[in-house]
């Protein structure tokens, strides 16, 4: 028997899973598209192109999620979403 196979190593994989949560912004008939963008930028630390193209998808389809990650983090941010007129939520 070679020494390649006297050894054997035993991996062990745990799979972590923790439940990611999501903000969802959805359309209005009030906010622009700059306020859109200015705010994800601010709110969700979004590159420019990432807001506007979530401002674009949130127009065209109604919705679109801007955020996910832990609930704990997403509560604050989806609160200043909210206090900046945005219409939003965590699901």
């Amino acid at each position: 028997m070679s020494t390649k196979e006297k050894i054997r190593e035993r991996v062990s994989v745990q799979e972590v899973t923790t439940k990611n949560n999501e903000i969802i912004v959805y359309n209005d008939d009030v906010n622009t598209f700059d306020h859109v963008i200015e705010t994800l930028i601010r709110v969700c630390e979004h590159t420019p192109e990432q807001a506007e193209q979530c401002s674009l998808i949130v127009h065209y389809n109604g919705k679109c999620t801007v955020k996910t990650g832990p609930l704990t983090k997403l509560k604050p941010q989806c609160t200043q979403l909210l206090e900046a007129g945005l219409s939003a939520e965590i699901i």
